[in-house]
This record gives C-alpha cells, sequence and structure tokens, in this order.
C-alpha cells in the first residue's frame, strides 16, 4: 500500500476543490477538515496571530502563482527528485512544486533514498516559530555580520503577516522549513490529516512569497507528537523532519538569560560533541536573549572547527 496516507490525503483535496469543501471539522480521524481555527469549531478565541486562520481552506490552499527566481544560492529539485544527493550542506534545497501539482504532472512525490552528510563536523543553527518584525530581522543582522547561514522553521500565519522578513530570509541564502501554520496543538494533532493540511497550508503561503517551497519540515513540540500514521503520512508525502540533538532551552519557562543559553548549548554538547549538531533556538516574540546569545554560541562553535550548514533532505538526523 506505498503511497496510501499521501494518495489518499491528495484524492480528499480535490473533492475539496471541485465543491465538497463546506464541511466542518469533525473528529473522524480520517476525514480532512475543511476549517481551520474558526470561532465555530475552536474553543481559543481567535487573536491577531491567528486571525487569518478563518479563511476557507479552499482559498489557503489555492495553488501559487509565483515564479521561483533563478538563485544560485539554492538547489531547486529536479522534477525526477533526482538531483539531491548533494555534497555541500550550505545550500538549501526547495521545490518549485506543491505536492498536488507533482501529483497532477505525473511526477514523483516520495523523496528518494538519501546518504546523509557525514564528511565535516557541521553544526546545523536552527530558529523555530517566526518570521516576525522585531527578533528576526536581529537575528538575520547578525548572521549576515558572521557569514553563517542557518535554517528558519516559519509557521504559515506568520509568513503572511511579515512576508519582507521572510523574503529576507530566503535571499540571503538561509534554509527555510515548515512548521505548520498556526502551532496550535489542538488544531495540528487532531489527526494525521489536519497535520498535513497544515504543512500544505503553509508550503503554499511560503510559495506565495519566494516561489518555491521547502522539503524539510518540524513539528511544533516535537516528533513526540506524532504515531506511527503520521511518520508513513511524512515520508510517502516527500517530507523529511527534523528535530534537534542541542537546545539553549530559549522557549522553556525559565527564561533563561544570554549567558545561561549558551551554558546550555554547552551542557547538551558535552565532553564528547557530536559530529553533527542540529541546535534548536527561537525567533519570534520575547527572545531578545536568544539575539545576545547568538554570537557567542557562533564564535565557540566556529573555534571549535565546526562548519555551519542549512537543514536539507541530506541532513543526518539527530537522534
Amino acid at each position: 500500500m506505498k503511497k496510501i496516507f499521501c494518495i489518499m490525503f491528495l484524492v480528499l483535496m480535490t473533492t475539496i476543490f471541485i465543491g465538497c469543501g463546506n464541511e466542518k471539522k469533525t473528529t473522524d480521524p480520517n476525514k480532512i477538515p475543511t476549517t481551520v481555527a474558526t470561532e465555530e469549531n475552536s474553543d481559543k478565541p481567535v487573536n491577531d496571530e491567528t486571525a487569518q486562520d478563518s479563511k476557507p481552506v479552499e482559498d489557503k490552499l489555492a495553488t501559487p502563482n509565483v515564479t521561483p527566481q533563478t538563485n544560485n544560492d539554492y538547489v531547486l529539485a529536479a522534477d525526477d527528485l533526482s538531483n539531491l544527493q548533494l555534497n555541500d550542506p550550505s545550500k538549501p534545497v526547495y521545490d518549485k512544486y506543491i505536492i498536488w501539482e507533482r501529483q497532477e504532472k505525473g511526477l514523483p512525490i516520495a523523496l528518494p533514498d538519501l546518504e546523509p552528510y557525514y564528511d565535516e563536523p557541521v553544526v546545523y543553527l536552527t530558529f523555530d516559530d517566526g518570521p516576525d518584525g522585531k527578533v528576526t530581522p536581529k537575528i538575520l543582522d547578525i548572521l549576515k555580520a558572521e557569514g553563517v547561514k542557518a535554517t528558519f522553521y516559519v509557521c504559515g500565519n506568520m509568513v503572511e503577516t511579515y512576508p519582507e522578513v521572510l523574503k529576507r530570509i530566503f535571499d540571503e541564502g538561509h534554509a527555510i522549513g515548515n512548521h505548520s501554520y498556526n502551532h496550535r496543538y489542538d488544531q495540528i494533532y487532531a489527526s494525521p490529516w489536519s497535520f498535513m493540511e497544515q504543512i500544505i497550508q503553509t508550503d503554499n503561503a511560503i510559495k506565495n512569497i519566494i516561489g518555491v517551497r521547502p522539503f524539510i519540515i518540524r513539528a511544533p513540540g516535537g516528533v513526540g507528537m506524532f504515531s506511527a500514521n503520521y511518520w508513513t503520512m511524512i515520508e510517502d508525502c516527500g517530507y523529511v523532519e527534523h528535530d534537534w540533538n542541542v537546545l539553549t532551552e530559549d522557549a522553556t519557562p525559565s527564561k533563561p538569560n544570554a549567558s545561561t543559553q549558551v551554558n546550555n548549548v554547552l551542557k547538551y554538547l558535552g565532553d564528547d560533541p557530536p559530529h553533527s549538531v542540529i541546535i534548536l533556538m527561537h525567533s519570534n516574540g520575547d527572545k531578545q536573549e536568544t539575539v545576545k546569545a547568538l554570537p557567542e554560541i557562533i564564535h565557540f562553535l566556529r573555534d571549535w572547527g565546526y562548519k555551519f550548514g542549512v537543514v536539507t533532505p541530506m541532513t543526518p538526523q539527530p537522534w
């Protein structure tokens, strides 16, 4: 039953587009919801950050019409996905097609088997939950000054609110990953279908701005939120999920200051630092201490001999 989850999902999405999309969200785990985060089906009020969730899914999943720009700072996947085995971890990888466009054209959706990149010690700086208009630009300023590329796992509603910041991330050669549409666990994890609907919504928001969409995703809260059915759907729909093996703990209730965040990174690296390091940080809201900690984190990792890379489908898993 190879690709059964992805094929079923795309068939159901096609049903939505041809006029059967007025049904409200149900508790059936095999039913794709056709509305997201409306007051009618949510126990939480719709605030300014999630106000755009009330759009009909048909509108949010409409095919983007932005043409991908030619840019030597990233790799654009071939139609047959044959060029994703790279020998350089410094360039992001994107696709010019949303997954239903691949299906319509008869192109492969699931990724080929790829060998993880282990040639050099690499650290992948990753930032979740943005982009925003305050913290993300400051992080980008530091990365630019240090000559370092990073990976930003973005939320669709934030992308729609701060499109110019997403465009800057892309233009400056950083990788963009998919971190769901609204980061609301009650909706994202209602079922594998709900999770994938938010992934496709966010792909669409990203592609509307930069003309391409990512293959890489990160689950809000990490993969501990998944059952086996989530993994099957992710693989069959051609995505790669990466969590982390080092974190600053900048999103914990303790709200660590910059010095503590640096020490947290050192704690997780330990006496025998891993060859491949994925560091979790955040780039929104009140993360000013993350901004302060970032230069020191970059400097000692560089001194330790790490190369800075961006997450791609060939990035080694952190577990």
